[in-house]
């Protein structure tokens, strides 16, 4: 019986809207734009905030990365740049990192170097990567064909390479792949595995791997190649001298990551007379984002709910003056033995069908937003549960809020002047 008669409550509140279309219309405008807004601010920013915390957790929550780097005060000097420049880390902090810190599960050296690499007339430059077999433990990826670097190839010092599936399509397309031997600078090197890398930055840490990335073990980069690197910048002639360019450390838990993190950073810092290498931890940038994320959402929510409200105001002017051009209908409403909450109940049901509708379209206008960037711009987005249902409550929250007043204004009228109204 009770859901009958509300039922009958809800249609003649529509019924009521439709007699006024365009003006219903103009102040659902306010809850359409408010609710849109709010669902497609919570999209983007969540389509951000994941595509952050994804890259960041690509490098692992249980690693550190230790990165050589060119103290200032040595990029400011012009002068004498034929004169040999050493910085960055060494093999022996890697083995004292290794061999130091209890809770150090493994590490990976990397050496890094710019090559091109040949095969017949193509050419290619990739960033040759030595390193050992370690690094695929700590870095993993998809193995799309043959195998990676195992112990063997460094005992052996085996002149064997890791395409990844970019340098592969370049170099070896029309050829065999495994098994193709391809020049690297001045040596030749046989390919035995192709993977699927990742490239980019994660909050300005460079993500290990990259497109143009050929991987061969630490023992033969430092063979063939050495630790001196001789470049020509701006007509300036640069030689350098750096033995790792890069330490990744895997940590046993994820609780030990930052204690560890400052233990390296002291234990470097006894044996570096300058700040020539930084430590990055992704699990401390991984806490931050998600700080960050949260504090991101509330911000957007806020400025969206802005609308909301400004939409709430509409909805309360028009039914104050729907209930004031309706003042001899709530008379004789009254007279017939209508009951004041009788009349509360019309007009607050005619305000939540009215932000409700209004919700509903803002939802559909809301969700079709982020699509459409998506589509457009290539920005990620992503709508969640939460970012549906939220503005769905507020919506009906504002129908109740600023349709009280109104209802509860039209309670009070006396129904003797209600009558008299003209």
């Amino acid at each position: 019986m009770k859901q009958a008669k509300i039922l009958r409550n809800v249609w003649l509140g529509i019924e009521n809207l439709l007699l006024h279309k365009l003006r219903s219309f103009l102040t659902m405008l306010g809850v359409v734009f408010g609710v849109g807004s709010v669902v497609a601010m919570l999209s983007v920013g969540e389509g951000a905030s994941q595509e952050a915390l994804s890259q960041i957790r690509r490098l692992g929550s249980n690693n550190i990365i230790i990165s050589s780097v060119k103290p200032a005060e040595d990029q400011a000097a012009n002068t004498m740049r034929s004169m040999l420049s050493s910085y960055g880390l060494t093999y022996e902090d890697h083995r004292r990192i290794s061999e130091s810190l209890r809770d150090v599960r493994q590490t990976a050296p990397v050496k890094l170097i710019r090559k091109d690499c040949r095969l017949h007339e193509r050419s290619i430059e990739l960033r040759v990567v030595g390193t050992t077999a370690e690094w695929f433990d700590l870095v993993p990826r998809e193995v799309l064909a043959g195998r990676l670097l195992m112990r063997a190839d460094e005992e052996k010092r085996a002149p064997v390479v890791i395409l990844t599936e970019f340098g592969a399509r370049k170099l070896l397309a029309t050829e065999g792949t495994i098994g193709q031997t391809i020049r690297i600078g001045g040596n030749e090197f046989e390919t035995v595995g192709i993977i699927k890398s990742e490239s980019g930055q994660a909050c300005n840490i460079q993500i290990p791997d990259q497109e143009t990335d050929a991987y061969i073990s630490l023992e033969v980069a430092q063979r063939y190649y050495g630790d001196i690197f001789a470049r020509m910048t701006s007509g300036s002639f640069e030689r350098e001298r750096v033995e790792l360019h890069q330490i990744i450390v895997q940590v046993d838990d994820p609780k030990h990551v930052e204690a560890v993190a400052a233990g390296i950073d002291s234990m470097l810092l006894l044996f570096h007379k300058k700040k020539d290498y930084v430590v990055s931890v992704p699990l401390a940038l991984l806490k931050q984002t998600e700080a960050t994320k949260r504090t991101f959402n509330i911000v957007l929510g806020s400025i969206a709910g802005i609308s909301l409200l400004v939409g709430g105001i509409g909805i309360m002017n028009i039914m104050l003056a729907s209930v004031t051009e309706r003042t001899r209908e709530i008379g004789i409403r009254r007279a017939i033995g209508a009951k004041r909450k009788q009349i509360i109940y019309q007009f607050l049901i005619e305000t939540v069908v009215l932000s409700m509708i209004g919700g509903l379209i803002g939802l559909g206008f809301g969700v079709l937003t982020p699509l459409l960037i998506t589509h457009f711009s290539g920005m990620p987005t992503v709508v969640t549960a939460n970012g549906i249902f939220l503005p769905l409550v507020i919506s009906m929250a504002i129908g109740i809020v600023f349709g009280l007043y109104p209802a509860m204004h039209a309670a009070q009228v006396d129904p003797i002047v209600a009558l008299r109204h003209e």
